[in-house]
């Protein structure tokens, strides 16, 4: 059974409570961008208090900034956010692998498809240290050039055991 068929009855419940959200202005009103991991456990908006409109959820694999660049520049320049906080949380699977684990995962699952070798040319931005990469997160924020100078950067660790965010940068 698919996923997807479930869309239909809680989406049918949102729709009947929507009110006036249609008329939410594309910029985030509180001028943030939060950049955070693609983990199903980590649910920004009711960890953070966060309501629709405010914020820009950026998500990616272990909420990696590098990765998150190109939606940050749109975020910045085009809808005018000035905050960027970077969420990463404990027990992610990026602490689990490396890229050349990964890479050979990958190509040994399908060994006559050549194609799989294109693995080789991707960085996974695995991390050992979760308090450390987001350190590695924020400066490479505070230092990239495509970022606005006057941007105000956090960098925050979300405890999946307890609920509980912490402050690192």
């Amino acid at each position: 059974m698919s996923a997807y068929r479930d869309f239909l009855e809680p989406n049918g419940q949102y729709a009947a409570t929507f009110g006036d959200k249609g008329s939410l202005a594309i910029r985030p009103t509180k001028k943030l961008a939060i950049v955070t991991c693609m983990d199903a456990r980590v649910n920004v908006f009711a960890q953070l208090g966060i309501r629709e409109g405010e914020a820009h959820i950026i998500r990616n694999a272990g909420g990696i900034a590098k990765d998150a660049l190109r939606s940050i520049i749109i975020s910045q320049r085009l809808l005018g956010t000035r905050e960027i906080a970077v969420f990463h949380h404990t027990g992610c699977g990026m602490r689990t692998f490396s890229s050349p684990e990964l890479r050979s995962l990958i190509k040994e699952s399908d060994p006559a498809n050549s194609a799989l070798s294109a693995v080789d040319d991707i960085d996974f931005l695995e991390f050992t240290d979760l308090e450390q990469s987001v350190r590695d997160d924020v400066q490479f924020l505070r230092e990239n050039s495509l970022v606005l100078p006057e941007t105000k950067v956090s960098g925050w660790v979300y405890e999946v055991e307890t609920g509980t965010i912490r402050q690192i940068v």
